[in-house]
């Protein structure tokens, strides 16, 4: 990643966005799925408050917060099956 990229990438977290994604609608408006976030709590770049709040506000919004990951977490092996299940097999 060169330092252009890393500016963008940081002007677009922590700078002014265009829309509230509190006030995104429901995609599955007939509740034939739902979009799945999964945090970590360890994670320094993307705050786990910013996640839990919006899954509060979106009720579509099924949130999976792991104890002790990182930013990085779906690379470890246990973290990525357990999403996989989640997707393909509805498991939380």
């Amino acid at each position: 990643m060169n330092a252009s990229t890393i500016i963008k990438m940081f002007t677009r977290l922590f700078g002014t966005w265009e829309f509230d994604p509190t006030e995104t609608e429901n995609p599955f408006t007939e509740n034939e799925g739902c979009v799945h976030i999964w945090q970590g709590d360890e994670d320094i770049l993307v705050p786990v408050t910013l996640q839990r709040y919006i899954a509060q506000q979106l009720p579509w919004i099924n949130y999976h917060e792991l104890t002790g990951a990182g930013h990085m977490f779906p690379y470890a092996k246990v973290n990525s099956d357990a999403i996989l299940k989640a997707l393909l097999l509805g498991q939380s």
